[in-house]
């Protein structure tokens, strides 16, 4: 019997090389970043309660006795961003405070068949606090929060007895990071990007980041301790933290017509030298938009005025419970 030398193995062209090699590569990141995100849920379990609206399950912190104060955190973020400033445990020393993690952060749901606009997590939360027996409350939005909190006053007035507003984007403007994050906040491609390469490029650009979010002010040591950064690097959360970034100019094109119409006492806080969003631009711009209101501006400060100045947050909470209400 003749024997017939096989033929020559065929190897994969390059480019289908190249490209099988980055399909493995982003199934591995996939699975670590799934690994690291269930890690993080581990290690920073709940530390509040569950209320259902409309199907949709937010989680929310209540601490202390006494008027009803709202914390609503800013994009990326969750309730632990409050906690570990101290607000939360200073606040309820005179107050009932509750602390919400917004729509698909921290151990929220974040339904895909919505758009989360300012206005729909605003009908939620409304939801949230009438379920909570909350019928009046000052509420405090920080950043992406502040719209979240203006949206509240301007479908709910009667509940919100007064607002402050730390650290808001109010008025559009060019904002390159809304042009980045747009392919992340796409169906499906959002997915992919939210699963593989995102929790990693965060990782890398995390001391960037808080050069942004803290400078010119030094990061608290508080922070740096015991933030949980892997929370916030979970897939699921990157992808609302994309979604609401390119949200944010249309988002303020639709609050702007309804600033004047706020006629609860109105604090806003910003540090002169926040280098997220313009002072001049955006705080004071809003003071001279709003009857009545009252600019806390804090010399230096960065984006994050609760981590770096809680005290003065503190003091504009007290001031404005003081405030009576204009009719």
């Amino acid at each position: 019997m003749s024997s017939q030398p096989l033929a020559p193995a065929r190897s994969l062209p390059p480019a289908a090389a190249l490209a099988l090699a980055g399909t493995a590569l982003l199934a591995a990141g996939a699975v670590e970043n799934g690994r690291r995100a269930r890690a993080a849920e581990r290690a920073t379990p709940p530390v509040g309660r569950f209320v259902e609206v409309g199907g949709t399950r937010l989680h929310v912190l209540e601490r202390g006795r006494g008027p009803a104060l709202v914390l609503l955190h800013g994009n990326g973020s969750l309730i632990q961003d409050w906690l570990v400033s101290g607000l939360v445990d200073r606040a309820a020393r005179t107050h009932r405070v509750v602390a919400i993690d917004r729509p698909g952060f921290g151990y929220s749901d974040r339904p895909r068949s919505r758009i989360w606009t300012p206005a729909m997590q605003a009908g939620l939360i409304r939801g949230a606090l009438h379920s909570l027996g909350v019928d009046e409350a000052t509420v405090l939005g920080h950043s992406w929060g502040a719209q979240v909190a203006i949206a509240l006053a301007v479908q709910d007035p009667a509940r919100v007895r007064a607002l402050i507003l730390e650290s808001g984007y109010y008025f559009p403007s060019p904002r390159i990071d809304s042009l980045l994050f747009a392919p992340q906040g796409l169906p499906g491609l959002g997915d992919l990007i939210s699963h593989t390469v995102a929790p990693v490029a965060s990782r890398l650009l995390w001391p960037r980041i808080l050069d942004r979010l803290f400078g010119p002010s030094p990061v608290p040591e508080r922070f740096a301790r015991d933030f949980p950064v892997e929370m916030v690097l979970r897939p699921s959360q990157l992808r609302s933290a994309a979604a609401e970034s390119v949200l944010m100019v249309p988002d303020a094109f639709a609050l702007r017509p309804h600033y004047q119409s706020l006629r609860m006492p109105v604090t806003i806080l910003s540090g002169t030298g926040d280098r997220l969003l313009s002072h001049a631009d955006q705080a004071v711009a809003l003071h001279r938009q709003i009857p009545g209101s009252r600019l806390v501006a804090v010399e230096g400060a960065g984006h994050m005025l609760h981590q770096i100045a809680p005290g003065r947050v503190l003091a504009a909470l007290d001031e404005s419970g003081e405030r009576p209400r204009t009719l």
